[in-house]
């Protein structure tokens, strides 16, 4: 039983609105748990915040973060250290990269002359270079990344960080995921599955000149001022408290209850916070791709930091809509194209981020759900490669400037310090102050958490 605006009314109209209504304002944090408050983390956090920079499709790990000059001395074979690596389709003999590696920052980190913005934040930068996952599919690989789990039955680790950390910021979402249009998997790559949903990812498609009342429903009451939606709002969450006492413990009543609150909250902060071209001119031009302009892309780092900076937990943007980054084909020009549009704006989110103070507090990821063959597919493109891949981690207690773990001499499987996503993501809960083995949530008689049953902190990345 759950009270809506309309029984609300009927039920105030029957005499019921003389239950209190004055004095309720004064006592609105008391009529339910707010599963949003923020809690405690298990120790001391090294962030409190994450932006995801989610490369959907998979980028090839040998043309941007992982050099493998042994690709061009073997060029076209197939050597028998690889004949028992399988892949999706079937590939050709090794391909090596056109792209330069040169080294950058103190560090020497060899990053690709694709990323030459992002490059100059070497010094920030921790690559994994020896990921790997389980299934060479976009599919289960993308739950898996987002999830811990191979299949769409289990919570995003967004909506685990909610569940575990609450949100600085009770007038906007947690979780947030800026998206042009649904990637593959769509509205559940960000799901709360069994965890209530006010933990769920909010998906928002922003396009480059949007009005956030454009995109976010019925973020104007063309009925009632503001008073007065509080005042029925008050009455309605009074209706759901009563309700609510005679059930000692449900988190989906609760949630339910704090997504009235937030809906109304969000009417006043949500077009401030989307709001980028309030920004003075010369911020605007960090997120500015190539041409000068601002892309989608762009605009989405630059709102990721208005909201980290207001409070957000997560931050999930993906990078174009569909598989951009699932190159069979072309997989040189597409890759120049694909760093073209993100490189400039990735760069200037760090810059930004590290101005103000937010990237010793703000985890920033790379990566997609595996990483492409160093061998050809067809004449110029690369098949999908689960087997060895990269990801990087800037600010959030990460070490800048290293390389961490190894593929093997042509860039195809992890065989050094090997890391699957279930140590990515304890590391990442570890980051937030959380112990990925305490933060479990009970369901169908047993005791779930986002690594399911394993995952280590990868200790050595740490600052």
């Amino acid at each position: 039983m759950f009270f809506t605006r309309r029984e609300a009314l009927q039920r105030m109209g029957t005499g019921l609105g003389v239950l209190g209504l004055a004095g309720l304002c004064g006592d609105r944090e008391s009529i339910a748990a707010n599963p949003l408050t923020l809690k405690q983390p298990h120790f001391r956090p090294r962030a409190k915040h994450i932006i995801h920079l989610y490369m959907n499709g998979g980028p090839s790990q040998v043309d941007t973060f992982d050099p493998k000059p042994a690709l061009t001395t073997h060029a076209g074979q197939r050597p028998a250290s690889t004949a028992e690596l399988k892949t999706e389709n079937g590939t050709g003999g090794l391909r090596p990269s056109p792209f330069k590696f040169p080294k950058r920052g103190q560090s020497g980190l060899e990053i690709s002359e694709l990323y030459a913005e992002t490059g100059r934040f070497a010094d920030d930068l921790c690559v994994i270079r020896s990921m790997y996952t389980d299934i060479p599919n976009h599919e289960p690989s993308m739950f898996m990344m987002n999830s811990g789990h191979v299949q769409a039955i289990r919570p995003s680790y967004g909506s685990w960080l909610l569940y575990g950390l609450g949100t600085e910021n009770e007038s906007l979402p947690g979780y947030v995921v800026l998206s042009p249009g649904l990637p593959v998997n769509g509205a559940a790559n960000w799901s709360n599955r069994f965890l209530p949903g006010v933990y769920q990812g909010c998906h928002l498609n922003l396009p480059v000149d949007f009005r956030p009342q454009q995109v976010l429903p019925h973020l104007e009451n063309g009925q009632l001022s503001a008073t007065s939606q509080r005042r029925q709002l008050d009455f309605i969450q009074q209706m759901n408290a009563q309700h609510r006492t005679t059930r000692e413990k449900e988190d989906p009543l609760d949630a339910r209850i704090a997504s009235f609150e937030l809906a109304f909250r969000m009417q006043a902060a949500a077009p401030e916070a989307f709001a980028w071209r309030t920004e003075p001119e010369s911020v605007q031009r960090l997120y500015h791709g190539t041409d000068g302009k601002m892309n989608g892309f762009g605009a989405s780092c630059l709102l990721a930091r208005r909201l980290v900076e207001r409070g957000v937990r997560v931050v999930q943007i993906y990078s174009g809509a569909g598989q951009p980054w699932d190159t069979h084909g072309n997989n040189d020009g597409q890759h120049k194209q694909l760093a073209a549009a993100s490189d400039r704006s990735i760069a200037g989110l760090l810059a930004d981020l590290k101005q103000r103070g937010l990237l010793e507090e703000t985890l920033v990821l790379w990566g997609g759900e595996f990483g492409r063959t160093p061998a050809s597919q067809g004449n110029d493109g690369r098949d999908h490669n689960h087997w060895g891949f990269s990801v990087w981690l800037a600010g959030g207690g990460v070490r800048g400037g290293l390389a961490y773990g190894a593929t093997d001499e042509f860039g195809f499987k992890a065989v050094e310090k090997r890391v699957h996503p279930h140590d990515l993501h304890a590391t990442m809960l570890h980051l937030m102050g959380l112990d990925h083995e305490r933060l479990t949530y009970r369901y169908g008689g047993r005791d779930f958490r986002l690594t399911d049953v394993s995952g280590t902190v990868i200790q050595e990345i740490l600052a």
